[in-house]
C-alpha cells in the first residue's frame, strides 16, 4: 500500500481524537443535526429545510476510503430507481478540495447530489468515525437508519423502501 494514501485517513483520525467537545448523541427516531453546505457544482444547500417531505439518505465518503468507490456507483441504480418517489442523495465529501471531488464524481458518473463538508464540521456533527458510513432519514425529518461501513444496493434499497 502506498504510504501516502495514509495521510487523509490518519489526519481524520486526528482531528477526530481531538476533539474534546462533548457533541449530542445522534438517536434513531431524533432529528439529526441541521446543516448548510456548498454543493460541487451547484448552490448551496441547508438541511432538513430544503428536504421537508422527503427520503434522505445523508453519505459520508472521501475519495481515498476504499470502499466509497465500489458502494457510490453500486447506490446510482437505487436512486434512480426511487428519485420520483421522493430519494434524495446527499454524497457528503469530507474535507477533500473540490478538484479531487469533481474528478471522483466525474470518472462514477453519479446523478445524485455531491456536498463538501471541507472543515469537516458536519462530519463531526453527525459523529462519524469512519467512510462510508450513511443516516438515513424520513419524510418527518427524522433519523431512521445508520449505516456503517460500506452498504450493499440490496441493503440500502431495504433500509429506505419503507420510508419511501
Amino acid at each position: 500500500m502506498n504510504p501516502f494514501r495514509l495521510v487523509p485517513f490518519l489526519a481524520l483520525l486526528a482531528l477526530l481524537v481531538g476533539c474534546e467537545q462533548e457533541l449530542p448523541t445522534i438517536k434513531i427516531g431524533s432529528p439529526p443535526p441541521a446543516f448548510a453546505l456548498e454543493q460541487l457544482d451547484g448552490p448551496g444547500v441547508r438541511f432538513p429545510e430544503q428536504y421537508r417531505g422527503k427520503v434522505v439518505a445523508i453519505r459520508f465518503w472521501a475519495d481515498w476510503c476504499p470502499f466509497c468507490h465500489s458502494e457510490m456507483t453500486a447506490l446510482e441504480p437505487v436512486y434512480s430507481r426511487h428519485c420520483d418517489r421522493g430519494l434524495v442523495i446527499l454524497a457528503v465529501n469530507v474535507m477533500q478540495p473540490p478538484e479531487t471531488v469533481r474528478k471522483f464524481v466525474k470518472e462514477l458518473g453519479i446523478s445524485y447530489d455531491v456536498l463538501l463538508d471541507q472543515q469537516g464540521e458536519v462530519m463531526r456533527g453527525y459523529r462519524v468515525m469512519g467512510l462510508p458510513m450513511t443516516f438515513i432519514v424520513d419524510r418527518e425529518g427524522l433519523l431512521r437508519a445508520r449505516i456503517v461501513g460500506e452498504s450493499t444496493p440490496e441493503v440500502f434499497e431495504r433500509a429506505i423502501t419503507s420510508l419511501l
